[in-house]
């Protein structure tokens, strides 16, 4: 066992669900001396800078969050889902809880991963004050989130248009075949020649179909999308406009080859 402190979107409890992360207890706790950030560039520019957080010299100073006891086997899930050691470093920290002080591991941003200009979607703060709401933080704190800057993202068509020519179809089956591949939402994308700071997600995307791990990460999720939603078409507005931004980002860092069928 050990005690994770999330002060992000795994401050939420249905975002640690969709990693597959179930705490045995969850409780709030604060890490004094250091400030939160939203510098990490996201993987994909259009999600604009998530949660970070820096020593800080000022003397009020504090990031507040929610400690979890997690099980061993949590781990390498907590890892997977911070994109450990790529994107961020795991780190040991001392936070203060209403029962004491414990020692927690978090996830600090990689230096190759700060942009200083970055700031936080509406989606993942909303995520953020969920988490903070349940978990009881201090209301000032709440504002603090609720206060930030967001990013403003450009717009795209809401349907997405593959470049002409002939195209393969693949399965989930044939999709697997091919390691650098990834699908999204009926489209199939190569990921061989992405820019470096996608390498952790050709392992984690590769061969496989994202878009209910998209799905589950909106900040209106429930958890309870499935394939049948999917194959049936049965999104709703929303849901198809979040796609439609990842596919026109997919299309942006990678090369489209084919089509995906969910039959």
């Amino acid at each position: 066992m050990f005690w994770y402190f999330g002060y992000g979107s795994n401050m939420a409890a249905r975002s640690l669900r969709a990693k597959g992360v179930l705490p045995r207890r969850s409780e709030r706790a604060v890490l004094r001396g250091w400030g939160l950030r939203f510098n990490v560039q996201h993987f994909f520019l259009h999600e604009g800078g998530v949660g970070n957080i820096e020593p800080s010299d000022e003397p009020t100073a504090g990031v507040w969050g929610v400690l979890h006891l997690c099980e061993d086997g949590h781990l390498p899930l907590l890892d997977s889902a911070e994109a450990y050691p790529h994107g961020y470093d795991r780190v040991e920290i001392e936070v203060q809880t209403s029962s004491g002080e414990r020692t927690a591991i978090t996830y600090v941003g990689m230096p190759s991963f700060l942009n200083e200009a970055c700031r936080p979607t509406q989606r993942y703060l909303t995520i953020l004050i969920e988490g903070a709401t349940a978990a009881g933080l201090d209301q000032a704190y709440i504002d603090f989130l609720r206060s930030q800057p967001l990013h403003q993202k450009a717009p795209v068509p809401l349907e997405f248009v593959p470049p002409p020519g002939e195209y393969p179809s693949f399965t989930a089956a044939t999709l697997a075949q091919y390691p650098l591949y990834t699908a999204l939402s009926g489209a199939v994308f190569d990921m061989s020649n992405a820019r470096w700071h996608h390498r952790f997600l050709q392992g984690s995307f590769g061969g496989k179909d994202t878009t209910l791990f998209h799905l589950r990460r909106m900040d209106s999720s429930d958890g309870g999308e499935t394939l049948d939603d999917i194959r049936c078409a049965r999104l709703n507005l929303a849901q198809r406009w979040y796609l439609a931004e990842y596919l026109h980002a997919y299309a942006s860092e990678y090369v489209y080859v084919g089509r995906f069928c969910y039959d």
